[in-house]
């Protein structure tokens, strides 16, 4: 009866059959069943079957509600940022901070400086945008467009064809067949880094307050990737430089040029003042006096004279401070198979191919840098900011008691140790066994396919290799350019046809005539031009790294087999060792060593390096951060790219560009012992 009633009603909802009692009689003709023929009422869903459903629905309006309030901020924070007074966040600072100062070019403006002479800006590496103007299939739709610079909307769009476009041939060093990535020209090219980080923009901002413009002011661009000989050789960039600067000292009325190089771009200016000298085919054959009659004043600006440290480290290990601390916190993002990227393996594919960073090796090996038992910064305390460097550190003993705690001593000279203790020990306590001959064995792991797409040339070294390296234990500024021949050959074969890192016994030796030596100071001479005036101006007062305690990595499939050791502390909380790395004091890239010594020293009056006496100074900027995110990236920084918006290192750049000269800035402004440190170096002038 119960299955006659079911079919007399076919438009009802068809739901499972109640289940039955022993007498084959329906619970629904008992219960639920009406009379009347109405149809009887629908069973509650069961308690589980809720549960899921306010689960899933719970779940779907969290990830609505999210993305809903994400939206509506950003677009309400838009709104408010485009729709609000130009001054208002500058009303708010000076709210909160006080009343800010004029900028440098409103202050030098009323006091009536205009512009005199024209200024030129090299640009440092990777502060320059590259664009495509020929690639692969998969870089379809992206010519002209930045792959350098900007949003690096394509790294994460197609990373791989990103890292294959940006990379270099590793045999040339010039394109890949089929490839051609250009510099960027103009004002634009590295005024921002990327949206909103600036780079030169502040600087031409205010010079343009005092009349600069498009024709008294000049981007050297070029493409930072390339060995400088080879910017020439590919693109004449050198020359285009010089015909640029030629063309605005003739049309500003005969006034000469105010060179203002940053980072890399200094080392990359030494080489272009010798190739303009040097005749033809390898230099410009602009003649011995070009610089003189045409250059007013190099204003270097964060410059590697003598290298970096940094440098080093990404190039044995694809690593910096920042980047050891992210791998000891997340390994397996960076070195494993973290979504079909080894992300470390990729970029040491990349920059291996970039013969500018070998330019940035420490020159002058152990004189310049120090020994296993010496450096110039011997007895250099990291003390913190809101220390004076007159008092000393205090602590308690067992017993309460204070205890005057002797800074630890650093031997920056080992700048790369392989184990705290190591870095620590007396030079007679570390047994070292020569890696230069040692045997190089094959790895299993390395002899995959896709080990060789991402080829590093540690695939090649083999345990036999890695444990030799790992035996010789402690490493110096001489010894480091032998380590880099012995697990990168190819790429120091490359290097070496470019760059040189020693120190000139006779620089009148036919041989430096060679353009390898043009961008090392300590093995080229200066240009004849006794009127021209050489600054160097750097950031002081920030941890900057200065060597590296290494450890073997876990072994693993295209490993890199060395990693920074970031357990590797220091003893105490102004020690100068925070995270396996060495720290001094610099603009967070290059060591005062570095940025200073030549104009402190190696230049200063005539020497050897400097035989027409041209004027040196040093102008150091001490590190100020900014007190509150209002204020950005700070008007007082002393960092190696944040200085670029330093007001009082703009008014100096201005007041030469103005005609001023380097005693009527004040000349020295000193706040390291750069001069006491220079004296240390026993280098024959």
């Amino acid at each position: 009866m119960s299955l006659l009633r079911r079919r007399k009603q076919p438009e009802r909802e068809e739901r499972p059959p109640a289940p039955s009692d022993g007498n084959g009689s329906d619970h629904d003709e008992d219960k639920g069943g009406d009379k009347r023929g109405k149809p009887p009422a629908s069973a509650p869903p069961s308690k589980e079957a809720t549960r899921r459903t306010k689960a899933r629905w719970s779940c779907i309006d969290s990830c609505c509600w999210l993305v809903g309030c994400v939206c509506s901020a950003w677009w309400l924070l838009l709104f408010l940022y485009n729709a609000m007074p130009a001054s208002f966040p500058q009303y708010v600072t000076e709210a909160i901070t006080g009343p800010l100062p004029d900028p440098p070019g409103v202050k030098l403006q009323k006091e009536g400086l205009r512009v005199k002479h024209p200024v030129v800006f090299v640009p440092g590496i990777v502060t320059g945008g590259l664009e495509l103007w020929e690639g692969h299939q998969c870089a379809e739709g992206l010519f002209r467009k930045r792959l350098w610079g900007g949003t690096f909307g394509d790294v994460y769009k197609r990373p791989l064809c990103w890292v294959e476009h940006m990379s270099l041939d590793n045999e040339t060093g010039l394109d890949k067949p089929g490839i051609r990535v250009r510099p960027v020209t103009g004002l634009v090219a590295a005024d921002y880094f990327v949206p909103g980080y600036f780079v030169w923009a502040v600087l031409i901002a205010n010079l343009a307050r005092i009349g600069y413009e498009e024709k008294t002011m000049y981007m050297a661009a070029y493409d930072w990737r390339l060995s400088f000989q080879n910017t020439e050789v590919r693109d004449q960039s050198l020359s285009r430089i010089k015909s640029n600067i030629e063309l605005m000292v003739a049309t500003n009325g005969g006034n000469r040029v105010v060179v203002i190089p940053h980072s890399m771009g200094v080392l990359y200016f030494l080489h272009f003042m010798k190739w303009v000298e040097a005749p033809p085919p390898m230099g410009g054959g602009g003649g011995p006096n070009w610089c003189a009659k045409h250059i007013k004043a190099v204003m270097n600006i964060g410059g590697p004279f003598l290298g970096v440290p940094k440098a080093v480290a990404g190039l044995f290990s694809s690593e910096a401070k920042d980047v050891a601390v992210a791998r000891a916190i997340a390994p397996d993002v960076l070195d494993s198979d973290f979504l079909g990227l080894q992300t470390l393996r990729h970029l040491m594919r990349m920059t291996r191919t970039w013969d500018s960073t070998m330019s940035m090796i420490p020159k002058g090996g152990d004189t310049i840098w120090g020994g296993l038992d010496w450096s110039p910064e011997e007895g250099f305390e990291c003390k913190s900011k809101k220390q004076k460097t007159n008092d000393s550190e205090v602590s308690k003993d067992v017993n309460g008691e204070s205890v005057e705690v002797q800074p630890e001593p650093v031997n920056y000279g080992r700048l790369i140790s392989f184990g705290k203790d190591v870095a620590e020990a007396r030079p007679s306590e570390i047994e070292q066994i020569e890696f230069r001959d040692a045997v190089k064995g094959n790895n299993i792991a390395h002899s995959n396919m896709s080990c060789r797409d991402i080829w590093t040339e540690y695939q090649e070294l083999g345990w036999g290799g890695v444990k030799a390296v790992a035996d010789y234990k402690v490493y110096t500024a001489s010894s480091i350019v032998d380590l880099l021949h012995f697990v990168a050959p190819r790429m120091m074969q490359r290097g070496s046809v470019h760059f040189s890192y020693g120190i000139a016994d006779n620089l009148n030796d036919p041989k430096y005539q060679h353009y390898k030596y043009w961008s090392n100071p300590l093995e080229t001479k200066l240009p004849n031009a006794p009127d021209m005036e050489i600054f160097s101006m750097y950031g002081v007062g920030i941890p900057t790294e200065r060597a590296y305690v290494y450890k073997l990595a876990q072994q693993a499939e295209c490993y890199i087999p060395f990693q920074i050791d970031t357990s590797a502390e220091g003893g105490n909380g102004n020690s100068c060792l925070k995270g396996g790395v060495y720290l001094a004091d610099g603009d967070e890239t290059v060591p005062v060593l570095s940025a200073g010594y030549m104009c402190a020293k190696g230049w200063r009056g005539k020497t050897r390096f400097n035989p027409s006496g041209s004027k040196t100074y040093v102008r150091e900027y001490n590190h100020s951060p900014p007190s509150t995110l209002l204020e950005g990236r700070g008007t007082q920084s002393g960092a190696h790219v944040d200085i670029m918006g330093n007001f009082a290192l703009i008014e100096d750049v201005i007041r030469i560009a103005a005609g001023a000269t380097g005693e009527e800035l004040g000349g020295d402004q000193v706040y390291s012992d750069i001069f006491k440190w220079s004296e240390k170096v026993k280098l024959k002038l």
